[in-house]
């Protein structure tokens, strides 16, 4: 019994003894390889908290202070030696305005500020980013291709277009990219009836804008008809190619129905925010306003579309002036595209926010430079008076039983139908009595001749 205690007693010794040299040697293990983490850390270059210069790049002394000197002497001081007419064509604007916008972008945005470095030397100008910053919307060039003449690197070129465009938005979108006032909106509809559409607010359509960049795994999602990776933006505008409305983002693989079925430009008349406004037609009363569509969109009572076959003379009237005055959208994306280079060329960036900053900030732009220089409607400063205020200002969601009422009355085919015939009788009495948009026409001279022609050959035969 003795001998069997004794050699249990040996085991468990022995057993503890292996147990311990194991632990010791596992701690051991970790103990060299944390001393061995430590000392690769601290043989790597550590990283900086700030930025600078970085080890390896060559660095280029690019002399911007001569760059903004020559831009005032070219177009900023008592005799430039561009004029007005080089400044407007080159960035799209008249000097006041750029002025103005370089003011409100510096006070709203701190990256404009010129600002002072480590080493003392000032940084870029406010004047000289905004204007990079036009030059580059405008023209739609690379952005390595300012670093010769504005002195800027490609880098701080992209950030500065980016950091314009998000400002511009922040600053003019609720200015400049909104439902029209009550005074505005009755001028529209003053206008259009003297067309011939009495009731129209605009024209909608969409336009694709081609994105080269777009990563490989989402070319099934927004490659296009034509075969391209494109996005869209759908758009409302009027005759005097102000854009009312700005919906972008969506790719390029949906059509112009899928588009008006994300699109909120039905949302404000759904909640009620949309003043009422009856018109008569063919006398008929109608009380909700209409947008001019092409052929693709639904019947809707909100949309009049154009014949695609005209048979009688009536229809073939009624689609040349719908067609005619539906234009004035296509009209507004062929001015847009081409003040704006950057948009008509394909987009070169790889995020699809900042695309989004750009369109929308090419918009607002163009939209500030009609409301500039044509200024049909009135002056914009009564914007800004609290007795006429936006339509669309509260958000407020109605009630989900409402909401599917007046939907179901927006997208109402029998009064769509209803609507289109009764514009058809109106414009082809405009068209008989030479009136509206068929006055003073060597068109319709030339119809009542044939007509002429026709009634007296029957008599004959």
């Amino acid at each position: 019994m003795s001998n069997l205690y004794c050699s249990d007693l040996s085991n468990m010794i022995a057993w503890s003894c292996l147990k311990d040299s194991h632990f010791r040697r596992n701690k051991r293990k970790k103990d060299e390889e944390c001393m061995l983490t430590s000392i690769i850390a601290a043989l790597e270059p550590s990283k900086r908290r700030r930025g600078g210069l970085v080890p390896g790049h060559k660095f280029k002394h690019r002399d911007r202070e001569v760059a903004f000197a020559q831009i005032m002497r070219d177009y900023f001081v008592d005799n430039p030696l561009y004029s007005e007419e080089d400044f407007r064509r080159r960035f799209r604007m008249k000097k006041s305005l750029f002025l103005d916008m370089v003011h409100k972008i510096t006070e709203k945005n701190s990256y404009f500020r010129q600002r002072e470095n480590a080493c003392g030397h000032k940084g870029f100008h406010p004047m000289h980013k905004c204007l990079v910053a036009m030059r580059m919307l405008a023209y739609g060039s690379p952005a390595d291709s300012f670093n010769d003449t504005y002195r800027m690197a490609e880098s701080t070129v992209l950030e500065t277009v980016k950091q314009f465009a998000r400002t511009i938005i922040s600053v003019y979108e609720s200015e400049f990219l909104q439902p029209p006032t009550k005074t505005e909106l009755d001028t529209i509809l003053q206008v259009n009836e003297a067309r011939g559409f009495p009731g129209m607010i605009g024209s909608i359509d969409c336009m694709h804008w081609e994105w080269s960049n777009c990563p490989t795994a989402w070319h099934g999602q927004f490659k296009g008809r034509k075969g391209k990776t494109t996005i869209i933006l759908e758009a409302v505008a009027t005759q005097d190619l102000r854009i009312w409305h700005a919906f972008f983002g969506l790719p390029g693989s949906l059509d112009d129905i899928n588009v008006l079925h994300r699109s909120p430009v039905f949302d404000d008349l759904a909640a009620g925010e949309r003043p009422k406004t009856e018109f008569h037609v063919n006398g008929t009363k109608y009380d909700m306003c209409y947008y001019l569509a092409d052929g693709i969109y639904p019947d809707w009572a909100t949309l009049v579309k154009t014949y695609s076959e005209p048979v009688s003379q009536k229809e073939r009237i009624y689609a040349e002036t719908q067609e005619s005055a539906r234009k004035d959208v296509e009209r507004a994306f062929g001015v847009l595209r081409s003040k704006f280079r950057i948009i008509y060329n394909p987009a070169r960036l790889w995020s699809q926010r900042d695309l989004n900053d750009i369109m929308h900030a090419c918009v607002i732009l163009h939209n500030m430079v009609i409301e500039d220089e044509r200024n049909l409607y009135s002056n914009h400063r009564e914007f800004e008076r609290s007795s006429d205020p936006p339509i669309s200002q509260n958000r407020d969601v109605p009630e989900i039983s409402e909401l599917i009422k007046s939907y179901s009355r927006i997208r109402d085919k029998v009064v769509s139908n209803c609507l289109q015939k009764d514009l058809m009788e109106h414009i082809w009495q405009l068209y008989g009595n030479g009136a509206g948009p068929f006055l003073n026409r060597q068109g319709f001279c030339w119809y009542m001749e044939t007509q002429v022609l026709e009634n007296s050959s029957s008599l004959f035969c």
